[in-house]
């Protein structure tokens, strides 16, 4: 076995992912098809023409496990990738636990989050599509922010309807999308029929992220020099993000560890798939048998308590109909820090195998997050945003049941991005000022009941 008392594992540059690892043909099951909400039937690349170039409509229905990386791509990744993955001692000496924790960290990227990791893909095909124009919701930001930076690679426009709540609490990240040449818009806002429509009924509305998807569909829907992309949730996007777990695995290797527990935040799913896939993969063919743990906010519990049913992924009902996990397309969620967690519905990838029972989930409030992100940040040195930070408290309390059993486990966590931008968090929590927010679950469930009622009837 390699040195485990190895702090920082880098890989050459020549050891970058060159495909992409698609988990769809991997699956034990298949999951169920994305509905056309008019007919009821399986959507097929004409339904999505309007939204998206046509590589990305195939690499989302794709049967190939891997998918080659352009090279085009690939020059815009060397600008950070390969990311490290750190062994986190200093956090483990502080818990005094026998788990080895490691965490591979994606806040050196431009955007300082995962989210260039589609981004500039998205981009791409877009621009070699002949798009002049990309449109997109953004919740905490970072997605609007990666979006924006892989655009001026390609010489595209960005638009960006970021979720009012965040839109108020960042002001960083407005200004980081503007210097990188995109436009922001607080959502709900006045330049589309979907936000006049909520602010009619709700002129104080916080937003959520399924009303700014809706903004920004409608916005590219009505424009053939336009397209739509999505930060998370779609199966390409989640695809796109397996650098992550690929490099991972590599550097795992370096230092002869296979994990035992995986720990990722869920919001939409990108962060979390593109970590764990390739972790499963291994599982699957026998060559590792961790345990994956999806940790999402309890103020939006999607996976807990969420119903499994087929629902739109945007108030309006602009999108397809697709089988996840769902509070319900209308659901609003509290504006807590952790913006990037606030979507209604959960990836239908993640969610088909979490129903499956291929891995686990559990909801966390504000609070015990912030304190693991304080804890991590005196640290280790990083202060990562809201949203790792609720992997951060299930890997410290996991590593805490390892310190009282002897266990000596492997734990791998996704520290997805920093949170320089985020302070105002970090204030409002070390004053004491954030507050949790859980659903009682009867009633949440009603409300999901009553959200699904006014969906299409399907045969």
């Amino acid at each position: 076995m390699a040195d485990v008392r190895q702090h920082k594992i880098l890989l050459d540059e020549d050891e970058m992912p060159r495909r992409w690892y698609n988990v769809l043909p991997d699956l034990p099951t298949p999951p169920p098809p994305v509905l056309h909400p008019g007919t009821g039937q399986p959507v097929g690349p004409e339904d999505l023409a309007p939204l998206f170039p046509r590589e990305l409509i195939l690499q989302e229905v794709s049967g190939d496990q891997y998918v080659d990386i352009p090279e085009e791509v690939q020059d815009v990744y060397r600008l950070w990738r390969p990311s490290p993955l750190f062994r986190a001692h200093r956090l483990e000496k502080a818990l005094g636990t026998p788990a080895r924790i490691y965490y591979k960290y994606e806040g050196v990227s431009p955007a300082g989050s995962h989210k260039p990791n589609t981004a500039v893909p998205q981009a791409y095909y877009n621009a070699r599509a002949g798009i002049r124009k990309l449109t997109t919701e953004t919740g905490a930001g970072q997605w609007g922010t990666a979006l924006a930076f892989a655009c001026a690679q390609f010489d595209l426009e960005c638009e960006v309807w970021q979720v009012r709540a965040s839109y108020d609490q960042k002001p960083y990240r407005k200004m980081m999308i503007e210097t990188f040449g995109g436009t922001v818009h607080p959502s709900p806002s006045d330049l589309t029929a979907a936000g006049r429509a909520i602010l009619a009924e709700h002129p104080d509305s916080t937003g959520s992220l399924g009303i700014a998807i809706s903004e920004a569909v409608e916005r590219a829907a009505g424009d053939p020099t336009t397209n739509y992309a999505l930060g998370s949730v779609l199966n390409h996007v989640l695809m796109h993000q397996t650098v992550i777990g690929e490099e991972a695995l590599l550097q795992l290797a370096k230092v002869g560890e296979t994990p035992d527990l995986l720990v990722g935040c869920t919001g939409g799913g990108s962060n979390f798939g593109g970590l764990m896939f390739p972790f499963l993969r291994e599982r699957w063919a026998g060559r590792m048998a961790p345990t994956v743990r999806a940790v999402e906010p309890s103020a939006c519990p999607s996976l807990t308590q969420g119903t499994y049913a087929y629902d739109f992924g945007d108030t309006a009902g602009m999108t397809p109909l697709m089988k996840m996990h769902t509070l319900g397309h209308d659901f609003v969620p509290d504006p807590i820090h952790a913006g990037g967690l606030r979507y209604h519905g959960m990836s239908p990838l993640i969610s088909h195998l979490y129903e499956t029972g291929e891995i686990e989930a559990v909801a966390k409030g504000q609070s015990e997050c912030f304190a693991a992100g304080v804890l991590f940040a005196r640290t280790e040195g990083i202060v990562p945003a809201p949203e790792p930070t609720h992997a951060l408290a299930a890997a410290v309390e996991e590593a805490l049941a390892c310190k009282e059993s002897g266990e000596e486990k492997v734990i791998l966590t996704a520290l997805c991005g920093h949170g320089h931008l985020d302070l105002p968090a970090y204030a409002a929590y070390l004053a004491g000022s954030v507050e949790d927010t859980s659903w009682d679950d009867a009633d949440l469930q009603a409300a999901v009941a009553q959200a699904l009622t006014r969906l299409p009837q399907l045969a």
